[in-house]
């Protein structure tokens, strides 16, 4: 049986990158405990509309946890108090009738805010762009016998592959490290034979270029991995680094 609730919304409010923002406060009354916590937004922003306001901007695509758009920062935990649920996904049954919640971007020099909770991520795109990627000729899907994988590392493989690039691991570190979403995207590639031609390379021009992005240092909190909604484990920083000292061993050098 759904139940209604009525909230205190305290939400982070900014015009755009130059502007000083500040938290303004909202009421919204008669929220069904069955709606997400972004169909709990869509109904304040209808209000506010309604009001002659301007809406609260936030990301959101799939709604259905896939995408990793719907990142914000709720009472001081990345998309809320869930293990291993984004924002989207989130529903309303997990807040008391009354209760005050506080919502806020992501907090990072590396993502600046955009407007009010929407921050440029781009920077996981160059990250990527850097060598999060195999130089194949595409074409019909080879057979799948061809390239036996041990079943173990295509297991790891495939939970590193997991990252949604959300930034909840940047978001929640104290430092807005990156380093779970750049170990995510190297370990995936070096653990397949697919990804095995440009292993070296990839890892050093991948962690040179998180550096030069001004993501903050590792210093093994955890704290990555309890907020990513993807269960993406911190044996993946352990390969990352394996991986690099191994590629700076060989003398490979950074080529961005």
């Amino acid at each position: 049986m759904a139940h209604t609730l009525n909230l205190t919304l305290r939400i982070w409010r900014q015009s755009d990158r130059d502007a000083r923002g500040e938290f303004r406060t909202y009421d919204v009354r008669g929220i069904s405990t069955h709606m997400s916590f972004l169909e709990m937004l869509d109904v304040l922003n209808e209000q506010l509309i309604q009001q002659g306001e301007e809406p609260v901007a936030f990301d959101h695509d799939c709604r259905e946890g896939i995408c990793g758009q719907c990142g914000m920062m709720i009472n001081g935990q990345a998309h809320g108090p869930d293990r291993e649920t984004t924002t989207c996904q989130l529903h309303m049954r997990r807040f008391e009738n009354g209760q005050t919640i506080t919502i806020e971007p992501w907090r990072a020099r590396a993502f600046p805010v955009i407007r009010d909770l929407v921050v440029d991520r781009s920077a996981f795109d160059r990250i990527i762009q850097a060598g999060g990627y195999i130089s194949v000729r595409t074409g019909q899907a080879p057979e799948a016998n061809t390239l036996p994988v041990p079943y173990e590392d295509a297991e790891k493989a495939l939970d590193a592959a997991a990252c949604i690039g959300c930034g909840a691991c940047v978001a929640q570190c104290k430092n807005a490290s990156a380093m779970l979403f750049t170990a995510a995207k190297v370990s995936h590639l070096a653990l397949l034979p697919q990804g095995q031609p440009e292993r070296r390379r990839r890892v050093v021009n991948m962690v040179a270029r998180m550096d030069s992005e001004q993501f903050g240092n590792c210093t093994n909190t955890y704290e990555c991995e309890a907020a990513c909604p993807a269960g993406i484990s911190v044996g993946t920083i352990s390969r990352m680094n394996r991986e690099y000292l191994k590629a700076r061993l060989a003398g490979v050098e950074p080529n961005l």
